[in-house]
């Protein structure tokens, strides 16, 4: 990769180029007008461009007066990014794209997972005429703020796009185009954010989609990379003998934090609250640690107050106290010794195949009363890993006890999926296809 180039602007290439594009821009700012006014995207554009446009419309986005959004301090923004999980691994961007990138008059740009850029580098020169568009670090480049745009289509559909010049919806960055790709948790496969080459023309050219393809691949191989020396750490200082008065004694085990199905949520034996869990379960499940403002956001369904945030975080330290825990770090927040958690239980048998265990220890949602954003996003992330393991390789053993759970009793592909596991002569196939007959007469 160190070899690979970015594409380079053509000298020769702009008078033609300035003229072709001015044509096909207005013609699509003629479709676009229609398309507003009539509520109707036509079928001539390019499926990608047509489905955001189409939502953009009925966002009501306003494609000449849509910018992108800029809400925090400076001190909050710059501890989120240090505290944001694609920090460590800039080193590896930089080198394979953004070392190209100022001799390729091109800027490449990091963002997370709302769409929110986090670093903007590249080109000095085509860095300055971005800021005119608010295509700057902190500014929210998400498809429900902007319209069509590499960044937030790309986060929108979870997979890489590219947009050209006039096929943004925002008239704003018609003179720009842009290629971006999803970084993904390699453990979780949770969105992390969105890397993006943004320039003239050949920020579109044929292979820049496989260069950004090619670095999210090595971002996320580091990730992985760093995800198990941090698990390998973490195992060492568990097992590390400690000398006590003499004699050597093991040091103990982590705390288990139970967050899945109805019970109340616990902490070892100590009973949380409904926030505690919350935000113990957020950190548990990001051992790197979250900046004030990315917490604030998974925690509160407003825009949450890291003013409100920070006072929840001193009464919580205080319920660590009592459990014998050691206290939060911050800058970013994060435990100051890993936790048990249930749900990263789960994740990891399921990761390991070991279906049986993770449906046994798997006894429900994550907080199911939960509304926290983080929460919701985690919960529905989990169920629909385990659900999709059981159908695509559990037995029929498995996959029964699994589908009487309650949360299952009205899943018809489950009970389909099982009544073809069982053998032809099983006593349970009558309970199984009256059962389908319940639950389809409950949707009739």
């Amino acid at each position: 990769m160190p070899g690979t180039a970015l594409p380079q602007p053509d000298p020769g290439a702009p008078g033609g180029a300035d003229r072709r594009s001015g044509s096909l821009r207005d013609r699509l700012i003629d479709v676009q007008q229609r398309a507003i006014e009539t509520g109707t995207v036509p079928l001539s554009l390019r499926p990608v461009v047509r489905a955001s446009w189409e939502r953009a419309i009925r966002g009501a986005v306003d494609p000449d007066r849509a910018l992108p959004r800029l809400e925090h301090d400076e001190q909050e923004f710059l501890d989120y990014r240090a505290g944001h999980a694609l920090a460590q691994v800039m080193p590896v961007v930089r080198r394979l794209l953004v070392d190209g990138a100022h001799d390729a008059g091109l800027v490449v740009a990091v963002g997370d997972e709302h769409g929110r850029l986090l670093w903007v580098e590249g080109d000095p020169t085509l860095r300055h005429r971005a800021q005119d568009m608010l295509f700057v670090p902190g500014a929210d480049w998400s498809e429900p703020v902007v319209g069509t745009s590499a960044p937030g289509t790309a986060l929108a559909l979870d997979r890489a796009v590219q947009i050209r010049g006039a096929e943004h919806f925002n008239r704003i960055v018609h003179p720009w185009s842009c290629t971006a790709a999803p970084v993904h948790d390699p453990a979780t496969g949770l969105v992390l954010g969105v890397i993006d080459i943004t320039g003239t023309d050949h920020a579109v050219a044929p292979h820049t989609l496989g260069l950004v393809s090619a670095t999210v691949a090595a971002v996320e191989a580091e990730l992985k990379i760093a995800s198990l020396e941090s698990a390998v750490q973490a195992t060492l200082r568990r097992s590390r003998m400690v000398s006590v008065g003499g004699s050597r004694t093991q040091r103990p085990a982590r705390t288990p934090l139970s967050v899945l199905g109805a019970g109340r949520p616990r902490l070892g034996a100590l009973e949380l609250s409904p926030r505690h869990a919350e935000i113990l379960t957020l950190l548990a499940w990001h051992p790197a640690g979250l900046g004030t403002e990315r917490l604030a956001s998974l925690v509160y369904e407003a825009e949450g107050s890291p003013v409100t945030l920070r006072a929840e975080l001193v009464r919580l330290r205080r319920v660590l106290h009592a459990a014998g825990e050691p206290p939060l770090e911050s800058r970013p927040y994060r435990l100051g010794r890993e936790l048990e958690l249930d749900a990263a239980v789960v994740a990891r048998l399921l990761g390991q195949g070991s279906l049986r265990r993770a449906a046994e220890r798997y006894v429900g949602p994550v907080l199911p009363g939960s509304t926290a954003p983080g929460i919701v996003e985690l919960r529905e992330e989990l169920a629909s890993r385990v659900r999709e393991s059981m159908l695509a390789d559990a037995s029929a053993e498995v996959l029964t006890t699994f589908a009487e759970r309650e949360e299952s009793r009205f899943d018809v592909e489950l009970w389909r999926t099982l009544l073809e596991l069982l053998p032809p002569r099983s006593p349970r196939r009558a309970s199984v296809v009256a059962h389908l007959e319940r639950i389809e007469a409950a949707l009739r």
